[in-house]
């Protein structure tokens, strides 16, 4: 009896870097170096003892990851690779058009993303192991849990509507 209790104790505290091993092996069969990055820094942080900060990483690492992937998106304009000319012939053309509304419904997703985990926290759940296969499986890129929520609260919607609820 004792010895069950150990386990159960162990695999308790050991549960966190139990899961994140297995999203490194995942990452690295998956050839998903994101993935395996992520993991394998989450791992260190535990591992180290620094499990304080992991609450800090939880409620700014999307700001973060935004305003890197922010920052990433404007350097050719900090650059000057892009010139008023190429603005105005951006939008010469329905592409551009189809561009400015598609950014537009993009935004518009990832606040509805946000108030849907805001609601509705345990959906992050379904929304890790999703962005998990679509890296692995389908070759995705996990940058957007706030569109994967977005996505998630329109489905919802449309299956509420369908099903008369």
């Amino acid at each position: 009896m004792y010895h069950l209790e150990f386990i159960g104790s162990v695999t308790r505290v050991l549960y966190g870097e139990i899961v994140l091993v297995a999203l490194i092996v995942i990452g690295l069969v998956g050839r998903s170096s994101i993935i395996t990055t992520a993991a394998c820094l989450l791992l260190i942080v535990k591992l180290t003892h620094l499990d304080r900060y992991l609450p800090v990483i939880e409620r700014r690492g999307i700001e973060l990851g935004l305003l890197f992937l922010t920052l990433a998106v404007l350097v050719p304009f900090a650059a000057g690779r892009i010139q008023p000319k190429d603005i105005i012939d951006a939008f010469s053309g329905w592409v551009g058009w189809v561009a400015l509304l598609g950014g537009a419904i993009g935004a518009f997703l990832n606040s509805r993303g946000l108030d849907t985990l805001k609601s509705d926290p345990q959906l992050i759940v379904g929304i890790v192991i999703g962005s998990i296969v679509g890296v692995v499986l389908l070759r995705g890129i996990p940058v957007g849990p706030l569109m994967a929520a977005g996505i998630t609260a329109v489905l919802v919607k449309l299956v509420q509507l369908l099903a008369g609820k």
